[in-house]
């Protein structure tokens, strides 16, 4: 059975997938990776393919969906299918790279906390009644990291390519899935996806914003549950 690789967002661990690893594991060969330990899209997924097995499926949230794709373009030929959430194949925006630098700055203040509770965390979820708790869980990961992680991290998605061709040139089974009330990664961006993708699924989770695995976890496990069906 082709190995699963969970690839988080950003400041987040497997935590992020806790639903997902629970309902899972007991059928799946399911592997975690940290996505931590440098400051480019390049060397993150060197890192992340040295320590992988030869051939996997890959599911990646957010900037975990980033660096999949960018495992898919240094090696499409170990990925036997891949699963996209809450992501974006762009380029960042001049805009939003404008604003990582006097974030990374705040953070080597000693402000990681203050940066997470004011500009990103209030971003991240849709109203619903798990959202203080889910927001409790990102800060807990976000600090368990800390504010190197951040750093690396930030200039990683600052600095990382366009993926489109990439997109174009796999194969391999696909799912693209999103929150419906994501406001990071909206629909849009998904819909980009499944059009590049010649082997894709398109699912949008209702009842949830940018991290649909906490928010939604019975309809984002049935989904990947349908994806694993057909590697």
């Amino acid at each position: 059975m082709t190995p699963l690789l969970l690839l988080p967002g950003m400041m987040c661990d497997a935590r992020l997938f806790q639903p997902q690893i629970a309902a899972l594991s007991g059928r799946h060969t399911l592997i975690t990776a940290p996505i931590g330990g440098a400051d480019t899209m390049t060397a993150l997924a060197r890192t992340v393919l040295n320590a992988a097995p030869p051939r996997f499926a890959v599911a990646g949230l957010s900037m975990g969906g980033i660096l999949g794709m960018e495992i898919i373009r240094q090696a499409p030929d170990r990925v036997a299918a891949v699963a996209l959430m809450d992501t974006n194949p762009l380029a960042e925006k001049p805009d939003i790279q404008a604003r990582r630098g006097p974030q990374i700055e705040a953070v080597q203040s000693g402000r990681l906390a203050e940066v997470m509770r004011d500009e990103m965390k209030p971003n991240y979820l849709t109203e619903g009644p798990d959202r203080a708790a889910i927001l409790d869980l990102c800060m807990a990961m976000a600090l368990d990291l800390g504010p190197e992680v951040f750093i690396n991290q930030s200039r990683a998605l600052r600095d990382r390519p366009d993926q489109c061709d990439t997109l174009r040139s796999f194969d391999g089974p696909a799912l693209v899935l999103c929150g419906r009330d994501d406001a990071l990664c909206p629909v849009s961006r998904h819909d980009l996806m499944h059009d590049l993708l010649p082997n894709s699924t398109l699912k949008i989770i209702d009842g949830a914003g940018h991290l649909p695995t906490l928010e939604q976890p019975t309809k984002t496990t049935a989904a990947l549950a349908r994806w694993l069906e057909a590697i």
